[in-house]
Order: C-alpha cells, then sequence, then structure tokens
C-alpha cells in the first residue's frame, strides 16, 4: 500500500508537470548569429579585425628589425669585445622584453575592447528580448546551439536583428 500511494503521488506530479510545460510558449535564438550580423556587431567585429591588423603589421615589421638586429650582433661578436657584446644583448634583450611588453598590452586592449562591445550589445538585446516575450505571451527563450531539432517558427533570431539593428546601428568603440 505505502509503494502504491507514492506510485500514485509520482504519476500526478508528472502528469502535472508535464501539462504545465505543454501551456508554455517557448522560442529560440540564435544569440552567436544576433552578435556577429547584427549591424552594430559587424561594425565592432571590423573595426576590431583593422586594429588587430594594422597592430599585427607594425608587431611583424618591428619582429623583422629586431631579429636582423639579433643576426647582425652573432656576426659581429668575434670582431667586437666580450664587454661591447655583452652590452649588446643586454640591450637587445631588453628591446625584445619590451616589444614583447607592448604585444601583451595591444592585444589585451583589443580583448577587452571586444568584451565591453560584446558586453554593450547584450545589454540592448535583454531588453528587445524581454520586450518581445511580454508583446507575444512567450514564457521561455531558448539559445538555438542547444536545440537540436525545432520548427524555424519558433526562432525568433531574425526578428531581434531587425529590432536591434534599428535601435542601435553602431557601438562607439575608440
Amino acid at each position: 500500500m505505502k509503494y502504491f500511494v507514492k506510485f500514485f503521488v509520482i504519476t500526478f506530479c508528472i502528469i502535472v508537470s508535464t501539462h504545465a510545460f505543454a501551456e508554455q510558449k517557448i522560442v529560440m535564438v540564435d544569440m552567436t548569429y544576433v552578435l556577429n550580423q547584427s549591424k552594430a556587431g559587424q561594425g565592432a567585429q571590423d573595426f576590431l579585425k583593422k586594429k588587430f591588423e594594422s597592430s599585427q603589421k607594425k608587431f611583424a615589421d618591428k619582429e623583422k628589425d629586431l631579429k636582423k638586429e639579433e643576426s647582425d650582433l652573432l656576426g659581429k661578436k668575434n670582431i667586437i669585445t666580450k664587454e661591447e657584446y655583452k652590452k649588446s644583448t643586454d640591450n637587445l634583450r631588453k628591446k625584445v622584453l619590451e616589444y614583447q611588453s607592448e604585444r601583451r598590452k595591444v592585444l589585451d586592449e583589443i580583448a577587452k575592447q571586444r568584451a565591453t562591445a560584446r558586453k554593450q550589445l547584450l545589454d540592448k538585446i535583454n531588453p528587445i528580448i524581454a520586450d518581445y516575450l511580454k508583446e507575444n505571451n512567450i514564457s521561455i527563450v531558448i539559445d538555438k546551439k542547444i536545440v537540436f531539432i525545432a520548427e524555424s517558427s519558433v526562432d525568433i533570431t531574425n526578428t531581434v536583428i531587425d529590432k536591434l539593428n534599428s535601435e542601435l546601428p553602431s557601438l562607439s568603440l575608440k
């Protein structure tokens, strides 16, 4: 009798919860696509990509100069005195450390700007989705990457992109 009551209670809970979930409207949105394909997202990506490429070119030139200086120093090793050689190698090491520090600083700055741009976009997307939920009586929004298969009618990605493009045409990154 004890097991029968437990079975009845568990079955009742499952039926009630299944019925409750069946009444809810669920939609999905592809957040990665929204972040990458919105006007503001594309603008931020282009800006950061250009900044990264220009800094990479600058660092490649600087690295080339340091390698040339190293090979020149190795060529002069037998010609110059030990003190001059040691002084030159210490100077070269100092330049290499400065180069590495500057490169790390620039890459960290770009990563920080990327995170800031992403946060700005997400801060603008959240109210858009919340308003859409209220307007259409939707209970749950799920990210598309965790959904195995669904009807295309429950995908609100393009709607979110359209609203985001109208409310936030670009980000101000510097």
